[in-house]
């Protein structure tokens, strides 16, 4: 796996700090009466993801400079920037120079400078330059976490607690907890939590004590706090989870509808993916959840039903992402983009458990979520996600939790697990009833895994390496990412190869490719808007336009270029032989889907598969391998409400599903338009004619 969806948290500071344009007039900088005292020299804070502790972040302060070390690892990978900082009297950065390298090895050179006046700046994603008036802050796209508390300490600063920010946007700041925090000593600290918005789609959260000092950066997953706090860490990952389930939660009273008469969205083609066709015009008749009759169209809304004009658009049944690590915002926007149903990949299961009770109880909106007990082995390497084992018996035994905890389609083997604790997890995992899946092991191949009893390989990259990579080089490591490179002399019709393929074939294994996130690494370029964003980019806001031309990996030059192009074109005629082979192909992104499944969907069309084909296989082929075909995957009667509204047709091209006016989860009725501007989202599409008979 590139990227689990707790890193994005971590990701939005190391690659990009973004940024949402907000429409809003220039304030002037005013000092504010606030309650402040003179920072120290020296601030020491620890990184914690998980849990654990993976990095430190220190910052020294001299007459001029303020200078900013970061780093972190986790999952084999890290990530590393020094920050020289120079601010105003009033807290401005006017010469701000960033160096290090992302997640990935991506080189970070940032630099923003004030002359004059004038502001210029320039990343890997952009070069710029504005007129500078003294009313407007630079957002930095590949800071630290605390230049959080730089943006704090000058929105605090004005009576309007916003500013204007270049390049683009406006940030606000907002008080909206407090908790009381103890150090290791047991000195009690009163902390104010603030939420920043305009940086990213969601909220920042960030704590200050009584003096307006750092105390730390929250989110339910990473935690950024003061050395000797570190024993605090839950309890602020806790409070930023209720801050974003509150958010959600008001989003959701204000934009679900449900209503108490039986709905009919009217006038649509529906997609058949049996006989991969479209309907003639139809209505299709909800009532509770649950689809009551497919019918021909109505001049008007008949008595007792409330009817949804679809205006001669399509119809889709709901489609599933198959490599999610699901949390609120993906959630959300997973269901606004017609994605109804995810297979949860690797969570922890006390971020899972309530995120799926509160979409089940309809506090929250979110997709039908099947989930998967992720296992990690005890090493240096670790993933700080699900449940770490230090031996085969520990492996074991957190099998028979998940199997007895039930509800569990699969356990999912991660990379630091000893290849020779497999069979006997497998066997486990069967016992259970629970499939087996996973990357492959450090030291061990493909071939290991699928005799030692994988169902299902995660991620094409992990099955090709076994073919590229001598048993010693070890793929927790960048191997699993450089030594993509050597894709491209790899003979597709060596004995090697076939032999796998083969008993893929044999003993019926499915792959989740995730070729998007494949695509992202292997293609993108810094100040190229990635490829998969294009035709959904200018609806975003500026900050993840600014991030979507940031490249995952650093090319040292133009040979390099071109080998990691052409290991993604050896990936495309790996799956495609695969496809061809029977070998059953799994669309998962491990990016969050919702926009990026749309893209996982185009690139299935380039391993051979007709429109009609991907989209077939991203709703009924998925339903019926995850066991709910009976219920799911189609738009028939009896059949539980899960589909969505487009306005063109998705069989000509298939980029129409990118346009969604409607979803039906399980009869509750959303309208994307209605969603979107809370995330800074130009909607796509109007809100459909909605007529409510006598």
């Amino acid at each position: 796996m590139y990227i689990q969806l707790p890193m994005k948290t971590i990701q939005s500071f190391i690659c990009s700090v973004m940024l949402i344009t907000v429409a809003g007039c220039a304030q002037p900088y005013k000092s504010e009466s606030t309650v402040s005292s003179t920072l120290p020299k020296q601030e020491k804070f620890s990184v914690i993801f998980g849990g654990t502790d993976v990095g430190k972040l220190l910052v020294n302060r001299d007459t001029k400079n303020i200078n900013i070390d970061f780093s972190f690892s986790n999952n084999g990978r890290g990530a590393s920037s020094k920050e020289r900082l120079v601010l105003s009297d009033m807290g401005l950065p006017t010469d701000w120079r960033i160096t290090g390298k992302t997640v990935f090895g991506n080189e970070v050179n940032e630099q923003f400078r004030l002359q004059g006046n004038m502001a210029n700046w320039q990343s890997s994603a952009e070069k710029g330059s504005t007129e500078f008036n003294n009313t407007s802050i630079y957002i930095a796209q590949n800071s630290s976490p605390y230049s959080l508390y730089i943006y704090a300490k000058a929105l605090l600063n004005q009576t309007s607690k916003s500013l204007p920010a270049f390049p683009s946007g406006k940030l606000t700041i907002t008080q909206v907890d407090k908790v009381k925090l103890s150090d290791i000593h047991d000195n009690i600290v009163d902390a104010v939590i603030y939420a920043i918005n305009g940086i990213e789609l969601d909220p920042s959260y960030i704590a200050l004590d009584e003096n307006q000092h750092m105390l730390g950066y929250l989110s339910p997953r990473f935690v950024v706090i003061r050395e000797g706090f570190e024993k605090q860490n839950k309890i602020l990952s806790d409070l930023a989870a209720t801050l974003n389930a509150n958010r959600f939660e008001k989003i959701a009273k204000k934009t679900t509808h449900q209503y108490k008469k039986p709905v009919r969205i009217n006038n649509v083609k529906i997609f058949d993916p049996i006989n991969l066709k479209l309907t003639s015009s139809k209505s299709v008749l909800i009532q509770n959840d649950k689809i009551i009759a497919i019918e021909p169209s109505v001049d008007a809304a008949n008595n007792g039903e409330v009817l949804i004009d679809g205006n001669g658009g399509t119809l889709i049944p709901g489609l599933y992402e198959m490599h999610g690590h699901m949390s609120d915002n993906d959630a959300l926007l997973n269901v606004m983009t017609g994605v109804t149903s995810v297979r949860d990949m690797g969570n922890e299961i006390e971020i899972l458990d309530p995120l799926i009770n509160k979409i089940e109880n309809n506090i929250i909106i979110g997709p039908r979520i099947t989930k998967s007990g992720f296992i990690e082995g005890k090493s240096e390497f670790s993933a700080a996600t699900g449940e770490i084992a230090s031996t085969k018996q520990e492996a074991v035994d957190l099998v028979n939790m998940y199997g007895e905890k039930g509800g569990y389609f699969q356990i999912k083997v991660y990379s630091s697990i000893n290849g020779a604790w497999v069979p006997a997890m497998a066997k486990s995992a069967k016992k259970h009833g629970m499939r087996v899946t996973g990357h492959i092991p450090a030291f061990s191949t493909v071939d290991d895994m699928i005799a030692a009893g994988y169902d299902e390989i995660t991620h094409i990259n992990q099955g090709m390496l076994s073919w590229v990579l001598e048993r010693d080089e070890d793929t927790r490591t960048l191997y699993r990412i450089t030594g993509m490179k050597r894709f491209v002399d790899l003979d597709l019709n060596s004995e090697k190869v076939q032999k796998t393929l083969n008993t893929m074939v044999e003993k019926d294994i499915a792959v989740d490719p995730t070729i998007v996130i494949h695509e992202f690494g292997l293609t993108a370029r810094n100040g190229e808007t990635r490829i998969g964003t294009q035709d959904y980019i200018d609806n975003m806001p500026v900050g993840v336009q600014r991030n979507a031309k940031i490249a995952l990996l650093n090319v040292a030059d133009k040979e390099e270029d071109l080998a990691y192009k052409l290991a993604f074109d050896k990936i495309i005629e790996t799956l495609t032989l695969m496809h061809n082979k029977g070998i059953f192909l799994v669309p998962g992104t491990d990016l969050g889907g919702a926009f990026e499944l749309h893209r996982e969907l185009e690139l299935f069309k380039k391993i051979g598969m007709s429109n009609a084909e991907v989209l077939r296989r991203g709703s009924y082929d998925m339903a019926n391998y995850l066991g709910y075909g009976d219920q799911l995957g189609s738009i028939e009667v009896g059949k539980l409400a899960d589909f969505f509204l487009v306005p063109g047709n998705p069989l000509s091209d298939l980029r129409a599903i990118k346009t969604v006016s409607m979803v039906s989860k399980g009869g509750a009725i959303y309208f994307p338009s209605e969603v979107y501007p809370d995330f800074g989202i130009k909607p796509f599409t109007t809100v459909p004619t909605i007529v409510e008979g006598d």
